[in-house]
């Protein structure tokens, strides 16, 4: 398989049905850019396209794979390769200390108990936050939460990091650290990013942008077309 065919994400005839409402509709999609970025209006489904890709929603219709695996018959497989953060980091913080909660992540990849710590350890090394190993996680301010959940994602070290809204919750000062954080990261490991956002600086930032709205792909092309028509939409 080349590169490009490796890193790819399918969507395949897929709907995602709540009784006869339908979320979500596509019908071909094919994901091989490093940065991604998913626009559109709270509701339109920007949200389940990512769960789609890690496996927290089904289709029910048709398939999604991640470089080759189905995200349901191979659901265990496709999460280790795709991480999620979610908009709100108490949804991932469970433990009462950063460090507990990044060693969480590994309880089924590492036995060894020392090991986990020392992984746990390097991982908030690496995005700057190691002072954070021992405070309370509730204690923190929500920059640095977002930060210690994005460690509890990235310890597993995944090919494809999914971040659902991830500055929402962040003023302006803690969104510009972690984006800066995300992008020294996925520039080191070549990770494929997708972003889910309102934020359209910060979807401005990827190779490729996608619109959903109404629960369809609206538009998809380059960040400065797809912003375009997103806000042409949003005048009209």
């Amino acid at each position: 398989m080349t590169p490009a065919a490796e890193r790819l994400i399918a969507f395949d005839r897929v709907r995602v049905l709540v009784g006869e409402r339908e979320l979500l509709r596509v019908p071909d999609l094919s994901l091989t850019e490093q940065r991604i970025s998913v626009i559109g209006p709270n509701g339109g489904g920007k949200s389940t396209l990512l769960q789609l890709i890690n496996g927290l929603v089904e289709p029910t219709h048709g398939y999604v794979s991640v470089h080759g695996a189905d995200t349901v018959d191979s659901g265990t497989h496709v999460r280790r390769r795709a991480g999620f953060v979610f908009a709100n980091p108490a949804a991932q913080l469970v433990m009462p200390t950063p460090l507990e909660d990044v060693e969480l992540s590994l309880r089924r990849r590492t036995k060894s108990r020392s090991l986990r710590r020392e992984e746990a350890m390097a991982c908030l090394e690496e995005l700057g936050i190691a002072e954070l190993a021992e405070r309370s996680s509730h204690e923190i301010s929500a920059g640095q939460q977002q930060l210690v959940a994005l460690a509890t994602v990235l310890v597993l070290q995944p090919e494809v990091l999914l971040l659902d809204e991830p500055t929402t919750l962040l003023d302006r000062v803690n969104a510009r650290r972690f984006t800066a954080v995300v992008d020294r990261i996925q520039s080191r490991q070549g990770i494929q990013v997708i972003t889910a956002t309102h934020d359209l600086q910060l979807a401005a930032q990827a190779e490729r942008t996608i619109l959903v709205q109404d629960g369809q792909i609206a538009a998809d092309g380059t960040p400065e077309a797809v912003v375009a028509e997103y806000i042409r939409r949003v005048d009209a």
